[in-house]
């Protein structure tokens, strides 16, 4: 089971966290409120197909949505995609809206925001490898852990 396999990395991991079972939400500011944080520490994780076979996963926070220009000239890539819910599933072992790189199947490279780094009391709240379950931990105990990049990859969240 896919949330099983998020637990034991996590706790694995050594990192200080907590699990929160929520069920499915209708909205980031409800999956806020449900987990005890800001909708900017809810953080998704975007798998990425920069080519053939070759993943990556980038941590967006819930305000914010990847500035593809950004992120390509990061990775120095003319293209880059993401995969379909099949492709992603395949790549990772979980259902999109589940992804975490905590005990994902291939440990692919993680690039996080800028805006995620740089508070040390920060905390963030993850997918936890099912729908409606979370691990909220300490951002940069979490981006160390995970040997995040961490770059400018986003941009406020047009709505």
């Amino acid at each position: 089971m896919s949330e099983q396999r998020a637990h034991d990395a996590l706790a694995a991991s050594g990192l200080e966290h907590e699990i929160t079972r929520h069920g499915r939400v209708g909205s980031l500011e409800e999956a806020a409120s449900a987990r005890g944080v800001a909708p900017r520490d809810i953080v998704k994780t975007l798998v990425v197909r920069r080519g053939e076979g070759d993943f990556l996963f980038v941590l967006v926070p819930g305000d914010r949505e990847i500035s593809w220009p950004k992120l390509r000239a990061l990775l120095g890539v003319n293209r880059l995609s993401m995969p379909d819910k099949d492709v992603a599933q395949q790549v990772t072992g979980y259902e999109r809206g589940t992804i975490t790189p905590f005990g994902a199947t291939t440990p692919w490279p993680v690039i996080a925001d800028a805006s995620l780094a740089g508070d040390p009391l920060r905390r963030i709240s993850l997918g936890a490898g099912a729908h409606g379950v979370a691990a909220t931990l300490p951002a940069e105990a979490a981006l160390r852990h995970l040997d995040a990049q961490v770059a400018d990859v986003t941009e406020l969240h047009r709505r």
